[in-house]
């Protein structure tokens, strides 16, 4: 045996504490491995290596694993196939969860693209996004696409998704992501990625031979998106704009469940049936053409006996609460919206400046700046505050065309607005009586599904809102301790003031659709001192009121609109425009039926006498299109004992009534606006 010398055993001492060190040291990095912390919703998981997402899905469950969309790291949203190598929070998201439902519709975006792409390879692609009911995709054909060549476009996508195309994710450096897209002629998505700063990581998802510019997240293949259904198609300027090219806009939507997806479709039907826009055409109510041009609706007879009912309605309410009505002019000059502070925050939803003798002026896109020289107009006495202005105004906004929607959105429109001058101390009181008279005015409309929302500014957002934090600290306090006194349940949403003041804005939830702001109340400690406002307090000295904004019909087009679409047209007795349709059997009976016209319309009746030679069934079916209250059907019977035949709206049968009773009745329902 070789002989161990002091110098060998030395060199095998050093190497045994070497390899023990080593293995220390692999000990505790494997140690540091397993502690990688996975905190979940209800629990903790450690992991001994980095783990994707999903596998961390799979991890709880096989079945969530399944149904797993995307995931959340520390509270950004991201792909099932990302990695987690640190601690982190991690949820897993579904469907059920918004950020779920818009990576599955994303991605059914992607599988829109790709169809369109394989049968229409000509096709420039643009930008493809979920929305909040579905998704669409923007496309620049020679040759817009129709709605006859959806069905087409769905079959191939069906396509596509039986092929189970896995998606995966890869990033570029700028010039190589350039190179590749414009490889594909595909000028928009070179576009986007010019427009995107130079240190952008430029990221694309593959499926297939499709290819996409996209930031993602998406699902893990396109085998999941089995439910869906391409809906409409419409023209949309690229990036908004009418400068640019107007493209086609293929919109859908997509669901995990069949079912999920004809229930959907069902409320599509349904929500075409309310349409205001079908209806009011239908009933004669209002019009548009685009040589008038678009967003500029006409309000025809019928409809205006509508918007005069709903005017004279809330200006009666408003004069019993001791409102002042006044008419100001639809236009002003800049200098007013400078002083207002409009032109610096809202210069982009306003009409172009008109250049006349040396002067600019606006079509007003809001009437507060009108109301404050009305109330500069001369001095005030803290006895005489409150002060409270209203008027029925005309206003003007430029809205892009893809937002206009009938009399819900137009680019004219009548606001039901009103200015309360007061004292810091009567805030409070006169806030309740704004919200009182809104629950008053529910309460007639039987307005019952809505929700009261506090908006406040957003404090990082230093360009939208006027740059006084003590007064918006002040004005938001004072409206939330007005809100809580009064005991109304409210959420509060960042960023959804106007740029003068917090507000309280009602939401009605129609009967389709998304929910949209009918009334509002805004505080305004910051116009009163723009324009210099003042008032003789009790001690003498000068004060600057505060000023309540409000609207309670808030637009009487948009609230006109609302009604058509809740009520399909069927308005109540006293808001219809032809309330009794006088239908005599034969030309025999003309004269009476003449003789009860008269005395429907003595009585302040709106009612119409249908004369022509038609037989009685289709003047009765024509009436039930026309959705008129009461028909009176007038034969030799009715006539000898002089009487009507009254058949309602809603109903197959009818009774016999004299006249003046059948007067008296339909007067109580118009006089006390009776649903």
């Amino acid at each position: 045996m070789y002989p161990w010398t002091v110098k060998a055993i030395a060199f095998r001492l050093f190497g045994d504490f070497l390899f023990y060190r080593g293995n220390v040291r692999m000990m505790r990095f494997r140690e540091k491995e397993k502690n990688m912390k996975i905190t979940l919703r209800d629990n903790v998981r450690e992991y001994d290596r980095p783990v994707s997402i999903l596998e961390i899905a799979q991890d709880i469950s096989e079945g969530l694993a399944r149904v797993a969309c995307v995931g959340k790291v520390n509270g950004e949203v991201a792909d099932l196939r990302t990695i987690v190598s640190d601690d982190a929070e991690v949820e897993i998201l579904t469907f059920d969860a918004q950020e779920g439902k818009d990576a599955f519709r994303h991605t059914a975006a992607h599988i829109l693209a790709q169809a369109v792409k394989r049968l229409y390879p000509e096709t420039k692609l643009a930008i493809g996004p979920a929305i909040k009911e579905g998704f669409y995709y923007d496309f620049d054909r020679e040759h817009p696409f129709t709605a006859d060549e959806l069905e087409t476009i769905e079959a191939e996508m069906k396509k596509i998704v039986k092929e189970n195309l896995a998606l995966t994710r890869f990033t570029l450096p700028r010039p190589e992501a350039i190179k590749l897209m414009e490889e594909k002629g595909e000028s928009y998505k070179v576009e986007l990625i010019m427009d995107l700063p130079e240190d952008a990581e430029l990221s694309f998802y593959q499926q297939g031979e499709y290819i996409d510019l996209c930031a993602g997240p998406h699902l893990m293949s396109t085998k999941p998106v089995k439910a869906f259904k391409l809906t409409s198609v419409a023209g949309a300027y690229w990036r908004g704009s009418e400068k640019n090219k107007m493209l086609t806009r293929i919109y859908g939507t997509a669901y995990t469940k069949a079912s999920d997806l004809e229930e959907y479709l069902k409320k599509l039907e349904e929500a075409k049936l309310r349409d205001h826009r079908k209806i009011g055409r239908d009933m004669g109510l209002f019009m548009s053409h685009n040589l008038v041009g678009r967003g500029l609706p006409m309000f025809l007879p019928k409809g205006y006996t509508i918007w005069q009912e709903l005017e004279e309605y809330i200006k009666a309410k408003e004069r019993k609460l001791g409102y002042q009505h006044v008419m100001t002019p639809c236009v002003g000059s800049v200098d007013l919206y400078k002083t207002s502070g409009h032109w610096d925050h809202y210069k982009e939803n306003m009409f172009p400046a008109m250049e006349l003798e040396g002067e600019a002026y606006v079509l007003r896109p809001m009437n507060c700046p009108h109301h404050m020289m009305i109330y500069a107009n001369q001095p005030h006495s803290y006895r005489q505050l409150p002060i409270r202005i209203g008027e029925i105004a005309h206003d003007f906004r430029y809205e892009p065309s893809g937002n206009l929607k009938g009399i819900e959105r137009g680019r004219h429109f009548c606001q039901n607005d009103a200015h309360l001058f007061v004292t810091p101390e009567q805030i409070e009181s006169e806030f309740k009586a704004v919200v009182d008279l809104i629950f008053d005015v529910y309460k007639d409309f039987h307005i019952t599904n809505y929700r009261c929302v506090l908006s406040l500014r957003d404090p990082a957002d230093k360009v939208k809102y006027h740059p006084d934090d003590a007064m918006w600290d002040m004005a938001e306090d004072a409206l939330r301790v007005v809100l809580n006194d009064l005991g109304i349940d409210y959420t509060e949403e960042i960023g959804e003031a106007a740029f003068y003041g917090p507000k309280l804005d009602v939401n009605v939830q129609p009967a389709v659709g998304a929910e949209y702001t009918l009334s509002t109340c805004q505080l305004d400690f910051c116009l009163p001192a723009k324009f210099q406002l003042t008032y003789i307090d009790s001690d003498g000295t000068e004060k600057t009121p505060v000023v309540l904004h409000r609207a309670i019909l808030g637009s009487l087009d948009r609230f006109m609109a609302y009604m058509i679409e809740e009520t399909m047209g069927k308005f109540p007795t006293w808001l219809a425009p032809v309330q009794v349709k006088v239908l005599p059997i034969s030309e025999k009976n003309a004269a009476y039926s003449s003789s009860v016209y008269e005395a429907l319309d003595a009585a302040g009746i709106r009612a119409e006498l249908d004369d022509r030679s038609e037989k009685i069934g289709y003047k009765i079916r024509e009436a039930q299109m026309e959705k008129v209250c009461y028909m009176l059907i007038i034969g030799a019977k009715e006539e000898e004992a002089g009487t009507v035949n009254v058949r309602r709206r809603d109903s197959e049968g009818s009774e016999s009534m004299k006249l003046d009773d059948f007067i008296a009745m339909i007067r109580e329902e118009i006089d006390t606006k009776k649903a």
